[in-house]
């Protein structure tokens, strides 16, 4: 007589891979990850001008720091839950914690000459470029 042995999908690696896929959609910001968000980057010239999409967000708690060719934007999106007495929420979608971005930039940015605006959930930022210093040239005596 041959053996007979059981099958149990839950030890099967292949199904954990599928059970996986269509339980946890890609793109899945859980388990301490930093949510990002949209920026638009242009430059021109004498700047950089950068566009972020960052709703729901005061501008107290937007944080840019600037060094050298390297910009970095946090903000954390703070959801205050007011639910009145006999209510009960039954679906809530809005992202709340800390959104964060950096990018490294061609060219090195005058930090003092940067200016921030935010308005209608973007924030808008003006990065002008640090003049480049020529190369020296020496003669042979």
């Amino acid at each position: 007589m041959g053996n007979i042995a059981r099958f149990t999908p839950f030890e099967d690696t292949l199904d954990d891979l599928f059970r996986g896929f269509f339980v946890r959609p890609v793109g899945y910001e859980g388990r301490g990850e930093v949510a990002q968000f949209r920026v638009d980057v242009s430059e021109d010239e004498k700047a950089y001008t950068l566009r972020a999409e960052i709703p729901g967000v005061k501008k107290d708690d937007i944080h840019i720091t600037i060094d050298g060719d390297m910009v970095a934007i946090s903000a954390e999106v703070k959801n205050e839950k007011a639910v009145k007495d006999g209510e009960r929420v039954l679906r809530s979608e809005r992202h709340y914690g800390k959104v964060y971005r950096a990018f490294t930039l061609g060219q090195a940015v005058e930090e003092a000459g940067a200016d921030a605006k935010y308005s209608d959930g973007v924030l808008q930022l003006t990065l002008p470029k640090k003049a480049v210093a020529q190369a020296k040239r020496i003669a042979v005596k």
